[in-house]
């Protein structure tokens, strides 16, 4: 009996402390590619509507979010058996979508519509359709204490932002052309966003709501995230076929890592250790070890994977 009890929490801890997996929506082969982080391997396929694009998932992991741009809608995936459990009506051509830190709504860019769709994170339902100024909105994206919308949008020098419990845009933050990825601080203080045509990440001070640097990156930066402890920014270029590794104490780039063909959005894992990056072009998932700041691994994925997301 004694031998038992040493042996759940044994057992428990290691159920903990399993290795995330990443999530990876290939938009032409209409899929997603789940890959253990463990091992880099995909160990698995989702069927994701015909052209899925943007994915976020609830913090437990249940639950995965992904804009199918086909439909026009909205697929909520039960993870565990991997079939769509609701089908959400959206406007045309939604694109990124993400999940408020505790899971209690999904945002959703809705580019024709020139909104972000705002839904309820347990059910799925409507909320809020929310005008923004930005034309063609790409990413609509949490701070993490979830007060706040950031949205960037194709055709603007701008990013709008969305008091949350408002459900309206109530402010623009003046950026470079073309804002594309947004990533925060920890503490919701600070923001970054990739401006892909003029080849630079703006640094924004969100209770000043105002840009406070331009850091040059490489051509076409896009995508962007952000250390878990706050000191690292990346940004992929897509481009150059590589990612960039921004020091936030000093707004200054410290590494530049190759990776694949246009190096699209990426994840880091909770832990921090590994930085996951959707390479549109090489149709694979480059794996950087963000300590030692290089690349240790592409994972063959479908055809023109668009992001990930990590649970």
């Amino acid at each position: 009996m004694r031998q038992v009890c040493w042996l759940l929490p044994a057992l428990a801890s290691s159920a903990l402390q399993a290795a995330p997996f990443a999530y990876v929506p290939n938009e032409k082969s209409g899929t997603l590619s789940v890959i253990d982080t463990a091992t880099d391997q995909v160990v698995r396929q989702i069927e994701a509507g015909k052209r899925p694009r943007g994915i976020a998932a609830d913090p437990s992991g249940r639950q995965l979010f992904v804009t199918d741009a086909a439909s026009s809608a909205l697929l909520l995936i039960d993870n565990a058996s991997g079939t769509p459990v609701r089908t959400v009506a959206l406007g045309k051509s939604p694109e990124g979508v993400s999940a408020s830190h505790d899971g209690r709504y999904v945002a959703v860019a809705v580019e024709e519509n020139n909104s972000v769709a705002l839904l309820d994170g347990q059910t799925g339902v409507l909320l809020a359709d929310i005008k923004v100024q930005g034309r063609n909105p790409e990413h609509a994206v949490f701070s993490p204490d979830g007060r706040w919308l950031l949205v960037s949008a194709e055709e603007a020098e701008q990013v709008d932002v969305i008091d949350v419990a408002q459900r309206r845009q109530v402010a623009s933050i003046a950026v470079g052309l073309r804002p594309r990825g947004i990533g925060f601080s920890p503490d919701s203080g600070r923001a970054y966003v990739a401006c892909e045509l003029v080849n630079a990440v703006y640094v924004i001070d969100m209770a000043a709501r105002k840009a406070i640097a331009s850091i040059p990156a490489g051509k076409n930066a896009n995508g962007i995230a952000v250390h878990p402890g706050g000191k690292q920014v990346y940004v992929s270029n897509g481009t150059d076929g590589t990612v960039m590794v921004i020091d936030t104490a000093s707004n200054k780039v410290t590494a530049t890592i190759p990776v694949g063909k246009r190096p699209w959005n990426m994840a880091i894992t909770p832990d921090g250790s590994k930085l996951y990056v959707a390479n549109g072009r090489s149709n694979s998932v480059s794996v950087i070890d963000t300590a030692s700041a290089r690349k240790v691994a592409d994972i063959a994925v479908g055809e023109l994977p668009w992001g990930v997301v990590i649970r």
